[in-house]
Parts: C-alpha cells; sequence; structure tokens
C-alpha cells in the first residue's frame, strides 16, 4: 500500500463515522497530510454543519499550506448551508488534492475539480479500489441525487432450500430464528444504515415484528418503519403502533377519510393515500414519495409477496441474504412469489460470514445510470 491508499484508507475510514448522522448529505470523510504526518482530520455530521474538509482545515491551521488533502468526495464548489469547500481549501494554500471519486450529482461532478486546479493545485483521483469503496459508502445518496429515489436493499433470513420461515407449528408459523445471533447483529447495523425500513402488512400480521433499529448507535433521525398495506389492515394492538412515535407511515389506496384511516392515524401513525396497481398500493410510488420525504436509502424487509412485487417492479438495487445451516423441507413460504420473474445475474458479488451463517451481497442496479 502506497501513501496515497494509506491517507485514502484513513478518510474513508473518517467517513464511515458519520453513518445516519449526515442525511441527506453524504458521508465524508478528510484527511491533511503533511511531510508523512496528518496535521488535520475531519469528518461531516450533519448538525454541526461543517463539512468534512473545512473541519481537517481548522484543525490544520498553518500546518495546511503546501499539504495534502484526502477526501473520499470531490470537495463541494457551490455554496448552501456552508460556503464553497473549494474555496476553503484554496485560501488555506493546500498543494495537492486526492479525492476517491467525483460527486455523483450529474450537475456539479467535475466543477469541483476544475476550480482547484484553476487556482493551481494539483488533482487526482485514488485508485479504483478507493473508488469503488467510496462508491459503496454513498450509493443512497448517489442514486438519491441521481434519480429522485431512495437505494433499495432487500434483506432476507433463508433457509438452505430457499424458505423464509422454518415449518409451522399448529396452526401458526414457527416463530423460530432461522438465523444465528451474529446475522441479527448485522441485520440491525443494516438497519442503523438506512433511512427507511420498508414492509408489507403481510409481515405485521404474521410476526408483528418491531422493525426498528436496536443496534444502539447514533442517528439523527429515527428509523422511518413503512408499511404498504393497501385495505388498512393494520391491527391497533400491533407493536409497531404501540411504539409508534412520528416514525411509521402506512402507505394505502383508501382515503384518509376512510373511518379505518382515522383510527390508525388516532393511534398516532401517518396514514397517506398512494395510487394503486393492479389492486394494491404502487411500490413506484411509494418510492417516488420517500425519495420526496429525502429517504436515501430503503431497507426492505418483507415476505414473499412483497419480495417478489419488488424485483418484477425493478426497484431493488441490492440483494442482502442471509443463508442458515437449515432446511426447512418445504415450500409454503419461498423468497419470493412473482409470475414471469428472471432476474438478470448479480454483480459485484461478494460473501460474508456470521456465526455459522453466510450472507450473499449483490447488485441488480449500477446506481450511477438512471433506473
Amino acid at each position: 500500500m502506497n501513501d496515497d491508499q494509506h491517507w485514502m484508507a484513513r478518510a474513508l475510514e473518517l467517513a464511515r463515522r458519520g453513518e445516519a448522522q449526515t442525511h441527506p448529505n453524504p458521508m465524508v470523510g478528510a484527511v491533511i497530510v503533511r511531510g508523512g504526518q496528518a496535521v488535520g482530520e475531519g469528518y461531516h455530521v450533519y448538525e454541526k454543519v461543517d463539512h468534512a474538509e473545512i473541519v481537517a482545515l481548522r484543525r490544520a491551521g498553518e500546518r495546511a499550506r503546501g499539504a495534502t488533502l484526502y477526501v473520499n468526495l470531490e470537495p463541494c464548489c457551490h455554496t448552501g448551508r456552508t460556503g464553497a469547500c473549494t474555496e476553503a481549501i484554496i485560501a488555506a494554500g493546500i498543494g495537492r488534492v486526492v479525492a476517491a471519486m467525483e460527486d455523483p450529482n450529474p450537475a456539479v461532478g467535475g466543477r469541483g475539480f476544475e476550480r482547484l486546479r484553476a487556482a493551481g493545485i494539483e488533482v487526482a483521483l485514488g485508485q479504483r479500489e478507493d473508488k469503488e469503496i467510496a462508491q459503496r459508502l454513498n450509493e443512497g445518496f448517489a442514486c438519491w441525487i441521481r434519480t429522485g429515489k431512495p437505494f433499495v436493499t432487500l434483506k432476507s433470513a433463508l433457509t438452505l432450500d430457499g424458505q423464509l420461515a422454518l415449518p409451522q407449528s399448529g396452526q401458526r408459523r414457527s416463530s423460530t430464528w432461522i438465523t444465528s445471533e451474529a446475522s441479527r447483529a448485522e441485520v440491525h447495523r443494516m438497519r442503523h444504515a438506512a433511512d427507511a425500513l420498508l414492509t408489507g402488512i403481510g409481515t405485521v400480521l404474521a410476526d408483528d415484528p418491531l422493525l426498528t433499529d436496536r443496534s444502539g448507535l447514533p442517528r439523527r433521525r429515527k428509523l422511518l418503519r413503512v408499511i404498504m398495506d393497501s385495505r388498512l389492515r393494520l391491527p391497533l394492538r400491533s407493536k409497531i403502533v404501540k411504539t409508534a412515535d412520528e416514525d411509521v407511515l402506512v402507505l394505502t389506496t383508501l382515503s384518509a377519510q376512510h373511518a379505518r384511516a382515522k383510527r390508525i392515524e388516532k393511534a398516532g401513525v401517518e396514514v397517506m393515500r398512494i395510487a394503486s396497481r393492479g389492486g394494491h398500493a404502487d411500490l413506484r410510488a411509494a418510492l417516488k414519495e420517500l425519495g420526496a420525504r429525502e429517504i436515501l436509502s430503503v431497507l426492505l424487509e418483507a415476505g414473499s409477496q412483497l419480495n417478489g412485487a419488488a424485483l418484477a417492479a425493478g426497484m431493488v438495487d441490492k440483494l442482502f441474504l442471509f443463508y442458515a445451516p437449515k432446511v426447512a423441507g418445504g415450500e409454503d413460504v419461498p423468497f419470493a412469489r412473482a409470475k414471469k420473474l428472471l432476474l438478470p445475474p448479480l454483480s459485484d458479488v461478494s460473501l460474508h460470514r456470521f456465526g455459522p451463517d453466510f450472507a450473499l451481497e449483490g447488485y441488480l442496479s449500477n446506481v450511477y445510470r438512471n433506473r
């Protein structure tokens, strides 16, 4: 690993510290290096306003003059809540900037680099590996800024024969966990990284889950729990309703004036009517609504019907499938139900190990191309 790779790895490590705290901005980390030593570091947290570069420059002070700035995302060149980072970098006398990737916003991408070069600052892009890591880090932001819709990860826990649940016990589906405690801890980390969790009313009726982020890690906004419930069958005694605290949204095809809608809203749950498709709440309309609410990333945790509908609609960007070393021996609860569902091969596939389980992660879309 050369010096550039070493310091870029540090910038990426710092950026990750802002997970769930930068919304709706991207996660950014910055390191200022002079004479082989870090003289200033920083990462962005939305509530603290300043961008990572500004935090690092402030800590470096005069030592920033002639130094190299490493940052995982192209410095901004426009004024918003803060001034342009490019102008602060120029004023500080930085001699060289190494960035892992360009700004994914096609309206501004590359302009920050142009401004720095025009001021006589050397600009370089990081290694391909750095770019890939940086892109994954902010894939939700990239998808939202380019399409206006959130990045969707479909997560499921499966037996080796592709079942979402173990065999039934009497008249009820088994409530025994399929995967290990290590896998469930990773699920909460994934929930922590997401802005919203999307499920269907079938999952709520079958399992009565909480669907909360119980990672214990800090986040700027509560995880928004979103339920697709066309006919408003959500039980008022369900755990989701009882724990609602301005963090539950029900999407339905019924009017807000419907008696059931009024009862659910009285219990503290937001109910919103969206367009219907095939007699059900339209998933594309749901994504559009979430994007309008500045939801950058969605974790889809649902059953066979909603999984199949989401995959068939082409709204899933990534699959993250946990497999337990168990065989259910049935066909009651398959991973997805959909007519004529034929998915393209996954790209950028990787395998992970969580205790006795393994997980497969792979992409169905490229967030740098519009859907």
